[in-house]
């Protein structure tokens, strides 16, 4: 009987409450309870129910040892590896897989599993574990499906949401005054942004990922209205 989406996710929703560390998760052990780290958690799920190894270093390793990564995740739905979708399908398809690039070479991006009405499964970051969150209102960089996998929509009815304002690491730099505060603040806050400089660049966006994952946020180095409200920065709407 052919894998659906649907499988993929009642896996998912087996380990929510489950606990965050930043692992390496042996792919082929169905008794695996934790911890988990987000890439780790969605090509154990596929592995399980596909027999096949997606987003790890090395998709052709032993599934014991080779390691998942947000950014192997990327390679694949880059090279063709996986089928891209867009978000409006993803939102009313269960399984589908979404990426978020790292912000930094060596840093994490993200990875979760849709449920089909606009919600995840996810491993969401220390403090956080393996919990509910939502696909509309954040940065995904690719959604994708798993060859091996047969999909069908929900029916769900899920509108779009506009991402809020979000400072990000581009090229060039975002340079403005609210970086600036942000700087100060992560400062304040026992995290060296750096320079004081105005410019959102890669020291900041280290002190930004350290912040997160001191509080109970995910780690993905922008700074949006959750980040700024720990921060104390004033934060302007989408």
């Amino acid at each position: 009987m052919a894998t659906t989406g649907q499988d993929l996710l009642e896996l998912a929703e087996t380990r929510l409450g489950e606990k965050y560390v930043n692992v390496l998760v042996p792919k082929d052990n169905p008794n695996w309870h934790g911890p988990w780290d987000c890439a780790e958690f969605a090509s154990w799920v596929v592995y399980q129910k596909v027999n096949e190894l997606y987003g790890c270093v090395n998709n052709n390793g032993n599934p014991a040892t080779t390691e998942s990564y947000s950014g192997a995740w990327v390679n694949d739905a880059s090279n063709g590896t996986l089928l891209v979708v867009n978000q409006a399908t993803a939102n009313i398809t269960p399984g589908i897989i979404l990426i978020r690039r790292p912000p930094l070479p060596g840093r994490m991006g993200h990875v979760a599993i849709t449920d089909g009405k606009g919600g995840t499964v996810e491993a969401a970051g220390a403090g956080l574990g393996v919990r509910r969150g939502k696909v509309e209102g954040r940065v995904w960089h690719f959604c994708v499906q798993i060859p091996e996998v047969t999909y069908a929509a929900t029916g769900a009815v899920v509108p779009p949401k506009p991402l809020p304002f979000l400072l990000t690491l581009e090229e060039p730099n975002i340079k403005s005054a609210l970086v600036g505060k942000v700087q100060r603040a992560l400062k304040a806050a026992g995290f060296d942004p750096g320079t004081i400089d105005n410019e959102y660049g890669p020291h900041t966006v280290a002190a930004v990922i350290a912040f997160q994952k001191l509080n109970r946020l995910v780690a993905d180095g922008d700074v949006g209205p959750l980040t700024a409200k720990k921060l104390g920065v004033a934060w302007p709407a989408g």
